[in-house]
């Protein structure tokens, strides 16, 4: 499997940003120290998606920071990146395994124990569980329980990440929670200075841990 560490996971956000000031800011993330970038582009056509990450790619090996591909295993494959991110609607992870084999980084979102453990079982490298907090994102969110998330992160191996709606005043519920990072898209992407932001929740998640 090729490099990970997901103490900071930066998920990104396009909207509202024309594509200069949107590169702008992912690289100020990756400045800022963000350990996995994931770029989520949910409105754009398969063309769009793939120039986005190939661009956005460009920088984080730059940085030497894998980029994981949201929902779209073909779109990682054509851009060449390092992983793929699926969720419970998406394709099944064993399946993704088999045709990207043991070198990829496979992501997989999880909201309870059963599907933590059928994921890591399937092959799935990292999980992420929330949303801890409601979100203002367009993506559909559930909130999770913490003590799910402590139930999620006793039951499986590999790392698990608390995402949804975390920012570096929030963290303070995940203390003694033994995740292994934070995902995070707002409270970067929005930030006046993504570079800042992602040193300070950085710094936030290193005083829980």
């Amino acid at each position: 499997m090729k490099k990970m560490d997901t103490t900071l996971y930066f998920i990104t956000d396009s909207t509202g940003y024309e594509k200069e000031e949107f590169l702008r800011r992912v690289e100020a993330a990756l400045r800022g120290g963000v350990t996995l970038v994931q770029l989520r582009e949910k409105e754009r056509t398969t063309r769009e998606y793939l120039e986005f990450a190939r661009e956005v790619h460009m920088l984080t090996k730059k940085y030497d920071v894998p980029l994981i591909i949201d929902d779209r295993l073909d779109v990682a494959m054509a851009a060449e990146v390092e992983g793929v991110h699926l969720g419970q609607s998406d394709l099944p992870i064993d399946i993704a395994r088999k045709i990207l084999g043991k070198d990829w980084i496979i992501g997989a979102t999880a909201k309870t124990v059963e599907q933590a453990t059928e994921a890591y079982e399937q092959g799935a490298d990292y999980l992420g569980v929330g949303a801890i907090y409601p979100t203002t994102t367009k993506v559909k969110t559930i909130l999770t329980s913490t003590d799910m998330l402590r139930k999620i992160c006793e039951a499986v191996p590999i790392p698990v990440n608390a995402i949804g709606g975390l920012n570096k005043d929030r963290l303070g519920v995940l203390t003694g929670i033994p995740i292994a990072g934070v995902c995070a898209v707002s409270a970067i992407m929005k930030a006046p200075d993504p570079e800042i932001a992602a040193k300070e929740l950085m710094e936030a998640f290193q005083k829980i841990k």
